[in-house]
């Protein structure tokens, strides 16, 4: 059909005439009430925004010479942090000479990733940025 002629039935018919697929040969159009049609997009959008999951980065702090009921409070936060579906930043601060023994820290988040290896996978590895030793937790969605 001729552009004219489609236009002409879409202003009949109180319309508009869209352009679907402008590279196609020939363009492809369609009659039909723009205003409504990207009223009904947005709709959809704003409801597919409702309801996605804001996945937050939460942290936990250890130092490398950690007692256990300290040890044992954080892993309970850390618990908490994934049941709610949320990461886990997990950071072992060095202070001083403790910087030397960079074994210790990743001992201590192999043991806390141990611990809770039913509750989340590890999405980077211990790794020293600087002073600190980071390792990131993400829940395991069952």
């Amino acid at each position: 059909m001729s552009p004219k002629d489609a236009l002409k039935i879409a202003l009949e018919r109180s319309l508009d005439l869209v352009e679907v697929a402008p590279n196609a040969i020939p363009p492809v159009c369609r009659i039909m009430d723009y205003g409504k049609f990207k009223y009904e997009s947005s709709k959809k959008e704003r409801e597919a925004r409702k309801n996605q999951k804001i996945i937050n980065i939460k942290e936990v702090k250890l130092r490398p010479n950690i007692e256990d009921h300290d040890f044992n409070t954080k892993k309970r936060n850390a618990i908490r942090f994934l049941e709610n579906g949320d990461k886990v930043k997990v950071t072992i601060m060095f202070r001083g000479r403790e910087i030397t023994h960079p074994e210790l820290g990743k001992q201590l988040c192999d043991r806390l990733a141990d611990e809770i290896k039913d509750l989340a996978k590890i999405e980077k590895e211990a790794k020293v940025e600087g002073r600190n030793m980071i390792m990131i937790l993400t829940p395991i969605i069952s």
